[in-house]
């Protein structure tokens, strides 16, 4: 496996480990700064860059994941197939694919940008804040998932009818449905119009 940020083990001198840090940006999504995640997402938030992953099997089902009840962000509900936040300086394509690797254990078989959208969404449960700029994924998954239990609880592949029984059912995050929605022309040009979405 290659080292990565975050497969790499970084210690302090006082040998803590490093904290995470988020890229700040503008709202045109420049670069402004780095700020430590966890203070990143306090209230009122700062405006950081993120990613979001959406991939499909070969019959036009989204991949979605059960985050792991140990994260201090968004434990427990569900969500897009992958999402989280670049290091400073590495590209969100590269960010998303490393991601979806370290959670899922999957790599895509196709993964293709899908625009961006800002948004500011609290979490109610935590009172942490996604002030986020984010960049859009959508992909083709071929391999059945190996799911890392710190980071995913369960996942499941939805149609669309079986997506909006769950999410009247169940908890989504906070920043489901507006990724989503963002990404929906792009996923309706990768899964044809017969997939429904």
């Amino acid at each position: 496996m290659p080292i990565t940020p975050a497969t790499a083990t970084h210690h302090s001198s006082s040998g803590t480990a490093d904290a995470i840090l988020l890229e700040l940006v503008d709202e045109d999504g420049v670069t402004i700064g780095t700020a430590e995640k966890l203070s990143a997402h306090q209230p009122p938030g700062r405006l950081h860059r993120a990613f979001s992953v959406f991939l499909f099997d070969e019959r036009g089902r989204l991949l979605l994941q059960q985050r792991a009840l140990g994260k201090y962000h968004s434990p427990g509900v569900w969500s897009n197939t992958c999402c989280g936040h670049p290091y400073p300086g590495e590209a969100p394509f590269a960010a998303a694919a490393r991601r979806t690797f370290e959670e899922l254990g999957v790599s895509p078989s196709l993964l293709a940008e899908a625009g961006t959208v800002r948004y500011n969404h609290p979490d109610p449960a935590s009172g942490l804040v996604e002030q986020e700029y984010n960049h859009l994924f959508v992909g083709l998954v071929q391999a059945p998932p190996r799911p890392d239990p710190e980071e995913v609880a369960e996942t499941a592949l939805v149609s669309p009818a079986e997506l909006m029984e769950r999410h009247g059912r169940d908890t989504f995050s906070a920043w489901f449905m507006t990724v989503l929605d963002a990404a929906r022309p792009a996923v309706r040009e990768l899964t044809g119009p017969s997939a429904g979405w």
